[in-house]
């Protein structure tokens, strides 16, 4: 037994596929100049490879990641007590001049980059064990700030909040 030769001959002829792979070229040949023209807007968005890559001042953060780093303190690595050896995201050692932050429930640290990465993500969780960043006591108010700082309560008015058994 090995493995059959030969079946690509049996689902796609060889000239069907190489019409094909030299339509593909033309496609991209075609929407390189439409794009190089300045005519790019005429394009299907759906196009990956048309993506253009967005700046760093362009990148879009969510805001609650924007909320939750207002929220937790930065402070030298120097100025901690009895820290661990190691970021446990990147796995890199702490040096004494190094921005961390360290979360309020669980205690634990890591760079503050690699936190704000996580945070980037949408995540709202310690990447370690996975305790909520906000504390209980401060959720009310962390999402009342959420809520005004995306505009909905704009939109909603003084609508009454829905109670259940009424």
């Amino acid at each position: 037994m090995g493995f059959p030769v030969g079946y690509t001959d049996l689902f796609l002829p060889k000239l069907l596929v190489h019409i094909l792979t030299i339509l593909g070229y033309i496609r991209k040949f075609i929407c390189t100049l439409l794009t190089i023209l300045g005519l790019g807007d005429f394009l299907e968005p759906e196009m990956p490879f048309l993506a253009r890559p967005e700046s760093c001042s362009e990148l879009q953060y969510s805001l609650s990641g924007v909320l939750i780093r207002e929220l937790l303190p930065v402070v030298k690595f120097s100025e901690l007590v009895d820290p661990p050896e190691s970021c446990a995201v990147c796995l890199y050692e702490f040096d004494g001049d190094d921005e961390i932050r360290r979360l309020t429930n669980c205690r634990h640290i890591f760079h503050r980059s690699c936190l704000d990465r996580w945070m980037d993500h949408d995540q709202k969780t310690c990447p370690l064990c996975r305790t909520p960043f906000i504390p209980e006591d401060m959720q009310e108010v962390f999402n009342e700030r959420l809520w005004l700082a995306s505009g909905i309560s704009d939109f909603c008015g003084d609508f009454s909040p829905i109670i259940a058994g009424l």
